[in-house]
């Protein structure tokens, strides 16, 4: 079972998403010093005590990570860093509202 397991709708499209998702995998590899390689739209990445996957669609991005017993400790901080991350990169998809019913008589 992942430590870090974040899921987040959107309504980017694959292509659009697949660039987000590189550019948080780039920003986080650069701050967590991960290493990673893409198969298909799953971007796989690990470094010493820790591993996880970005899986992109058209429709979610899905983020899974382990972490090693000595990053255990740092869950929370590292948890904050990615959903800050993700926010600025993904925007929320909000409710659509249902179409106005027409009042009756009118």
């Amino acid at each position: 079972m992942p430590d870090i397991d974040l899921h987040r709708v959107h309504d980017l499209g694959l292509a659009v998403a697949r660039g987000v998702a590189e550019k948080l995998a780039a920003d986080l590899g650069r701050k967590f010093a991960l290493r990673g390689s893409w198969k298909g739209n799953v971007l796989h990445f690990e470094r010493s005590g820790v591993n996880g996957s970005l899986e992109v669609s058209a429709r979610d991005i899905h983020l899974s990570v382990s972490l090693g017993f000595l990053l255990k400790a740092m869950k929370g901080s590292i948890e904050r860093a990615v959903l800050a991350e993700l926010d600025q990169l993904v925007p929320a998809v909000k409710p659509k509202k249902a179409p106005a019913r027409p009042k009756k008589g009118a």
